[in-house]
This record gives C-alpha cells, sequence and structure tokens, in this order.
C-alpha cells in the first residue's frame, strides 16, 4: 500500500529521544528518513541501554526503540567538505529536523536561513529544551530538568512522596511528539503554498498544555493542585483501591457509575449519605469513602471486581506489571509490536505506529540502522565516487 509520506526526504541530524521519536513518526508514515550522524559514534543513543554488549555494538536498546525505518550516514560536519556534502543533501530534502542548543547550526553555517536560500521549501524543526529565544533558551535541559522546571513534578505523588518524577521521559517524548504535529502541519501548509518554514519546537513549552485540567484550576479558579497519590481529583470514588489479592483502579466519573458502584458492593446505602450523595462533597469526603469500599472490595479477587464493575460500565482494571500490560492480549491484538530481524543481534520487538490507517497503513518494516550502513549509498546518488569516499573516510569526514 501507498504510504502518506512516499517520496519525503528527512535529514534527521537528532540524538537520544525527542527528535529521534518525532522522526520515527515520519518514518512510519513512510517518508525516507536519513540519519546523519556523526563518524565516532553517531546518536548518542547507542551506547545506552541495559545490555552492555549491545552497546558496545552501537545497538543500544535506547537506540533501538526510536530508530526503525531510518537510514544512517556519518558526516563530520565540523569539516567543510562534510558541510559541503551537506548542503547538497539539502538540496533534495523536505525536512529538516535537529535537536542542538540553539545558535549550534548557526556556528557550523548550517543554520535555517542559510539552508533556506538552497532550499526554499525546506521544512526545518529545532527541538531544544527551552526554545529558541528567552532568558532560558541557552540553558542545557534533559528530560528530568523539564519535568522539575515545568511544575510536573511538583503535581505528583502524595504528602509522603513528593516531588516525584514520571516513570519514563514524558518530557522528551511529547516534545516528539509535538514535533511530529508540527512538521505534519508545515508540510501540509507547503502543499498549498510551496512555502517552507522554521519551526521552534521546546520541550518546555511542549509538557504545559499536557497539565490543562490542572493549570486551568489553577489560573481560572485559583484552585492549587492536591497531591492526591493515586486518586483522580475529578471525581470519586476514582483511583486505586485495595482488593483481597492486589489493587483495582475504579473510576467512578459519573453519577450513575457511582451508584452501580454502591449496588456492586452492596452499600446502596451511602447513596443517601450526606458525605457523598453529591459529587462534589464526594471528592470533599473521598477520604472517608475510600476505607468503606476497600472494606467490601477485599472480600474478592481484582479480577473479580473488574468484571463486576465493567459488567455495569463502571471503567476498572488491575494495576499490571511493565511486563504483563506488554503481554496483554489486547496489546497483541493491536499489532502494537512488529518483529524484525537485526544484524549482529538477531530477532528484536518494536514498537509500531499505534494510529491505525485503514489506506495507508504505517508500521515499523525495518531494524535501526548500523551507524554508516548507508553512507556509500546515499552520497554515491548525489554523484560521489567510491574513490572520494575512500578519501573521505581516510580524512575522518565520514
Amino acid at each position: 500500500m501507498k504510504k502518506i509520506l512516499d517520496g519525503i526526504r528527512v535529514l534527521d541530524l537528532t540524538n537520544v529521544l525527542s527528535g529521534p521519536f518525532a522522526t520515527l513518526h515520519l518514518a512510519w508514515l513512510g517518508a525516507e528518513v536519513i540519519k546523519v550522524e556523526n563518524p565516532k559514534g553517531g546518536d548518542l543513543a547507542r551506547k545506552l541501554g541495559c545490555v552492555p554488549e549491545y552497546n558496545q555494538k552501537l545497538l543500544g536498546t535506547s537506540f533501538l526503540a526510536q530508530n526503525a525505518n531510518k537510514k544512517s550516514i556519518t558526516l563530520n560536519l565540523k569539516e567543510p567538505k562534510a558541510k559541503e556534502i551537506f548542503r547538497e543533501l539539502v538540496k533534495n530534502a523536505d525536512i529538516l529536523v535537529e535537536n542542538f542548543r540553539p545558535g549550534v547550526m548557526n556556528r557550523l553555517e548550517l543554520g535555517y536561513d542559510a539552508l533556506a536560500e538552497i532550499n526554499p521549501g525546506l521544512v526545518y524543526c529545532a527541538i531544544s529544551g527551552f526554545g529558541q529565544t528567552g532568558p532560558d533558551a541557552k540553558k542545557p535541559a534533559y528530560d528530568q530538568i523539564i519535568q522539575g522546571l515545568s511544575g510536573e513534578m511538583s503535581i505528583n505523588g502524595d504528602e509522603s512522596l513528593n516531588p516525584l518524577r514520571a516513570g519514563f521521559p514524558i518530557c522528551d517524548t511529547i516534545g516528539g511528539l509535538n514535533a511530529a504535529f508540527a512538521i505534519m502541519s508545515a508540510l501540509f501548509h507547503k502543499q498549498r503554498s510551496g512555502e517552507g518554514q522554521f519551526i521552534d519546537v521546546a520541550l518546555l513549552d511542549s509538557i504545559m498544555p499536557m497539565m490543562g485540567w490542572v493549570a486551568a484550576n489553577l489560573m481560572i479558579g485559583g484552585q492549587q493542585p492536591s497531591l492526591l497519590g493515586n486518586e483522580n481529583f475529578t471525581a470519586a470514588p476514582s483511583g486505586t483501591f485495595k482488593t483481597a489479592d492486589g489493587y483495582i483502579n475504579i473510576a467512578a466519573n459519573k453519577h450513575e457509575q457511582w451508584v452501580s458502584v454502591t449496588e456492586i458492593l452492596a452499600i446502596e446505602e451511602l447513596q443517601e449519605d450526606p458525605r457523598f450523595k453529591e459529587r462534589d462533597t464526594r471528592k470533599v469526603n473521598r477520604f472517608e469513602l475510600k476505607p468503606l469500599i476497600e472494606e467490601k472490595l477485599q472480600e474478592n479477587s481484582t479480577e473479580f471486581w473488574a468484571k463486576q464493575f465493567n459488567a455495569k460500565g463502571v471503567p476498572s482494571g488491575a494495576i499490571l506489571s511493565l511486563e504483563d500490560a506488554l503481554n496483554a492480549a489486547q496489546i497483541q491484538h493491536r499489532n502494537t509490536f512488529e518483529k524484525v530481524k537485526l544484524e549482529g543481534v538477531g530477532e528484536i520487538p518494536l514498537f509500531n505506529m499505534t494510529a491505525k490507517f485503514t489506506k495507508t497503513p504505517g508500521k515499523t518494516e525495518t531494524a535501526p540502522p548500523i551507524l554508516s550502513a548507508n553512507t556509500v549509498e546515499i552520497l554515491g546518488e548525489i554523484g560521489y565516487s567510491k574513490e572520494e569516499l575512500d578519501e573521505f573516510k581516510n580524512n575522518g569526514i565520514i
């Protein structure tokens, strides 16, 4: 089947997570994504992961997670000849993505203004911690730094465990998604107008709207965030509760769901209790309500109660380990993973694109590339001979 981005060429100068996650979406959709990596080790993520053997092969698990369907070339962009080669590549590129600190590409004489002269239709996306402008623009940033500065860590956990970071690099990941959406939007504009443009994506900007409900309560309603841990601030009973053999998530966010909870647990008398009768009073008195619910829940298993609640339209479910979640029947049914063969490693599972297209599906088809696997192919396409490539390699250019 034809892919949405068939014929689109992406020059990917990104490292580690936010940028590679953005370009992974483009690669899933059929774009030719060419990672332009430094000859001495490439993307830092190649050395990051829990398997030392893979790290030594420059195929760390962190790299494998974000770089399927891509190609790899190496260029030492500090060398004048490498810059010349790169400019030749830009002439036929549709998209360029980089996540250096602001100013780095300009110092290399490869910033947007210089490249737009070569290719006015170029969509150039720069991803950084704080954006290209502002008092913090030049500061270094990793995901955890942005989690702290965004307020995200301050609203996690409870009184006994706060601040608390998310269990995965959420700011890098959201930043990558934001960049992918912005790039697709710019491509749509280019299709209508012929114009390329510069896109400035900041990880700090990207995570802020994700906290929209909590932020709106503060900015509009004047309510400071509450440290509720596993409780849902929008409703009660809504959160995590003890059962006979573990824990269950219950989200009785509608009044009729609350009524169903009382019926399933045979505590209908609580419907008329003034502490719990109305939605807002239930929220205020959630910690008085919780032990009354848990007393009943501990009479049976999580599996038993989840079936009872879901059958009555009350969303509920177990709290799975990551391993159990990855192997869950629903995840398998949705083809969330694709197994691909990786040279020197064997068959590995990698995530597929999770949006399901009926006419132009995107999926993982090829393993992440060995460092510089496509340098000869790509540079040969733009006219460089084998002798020239050998000379470039001897001089540290590739």
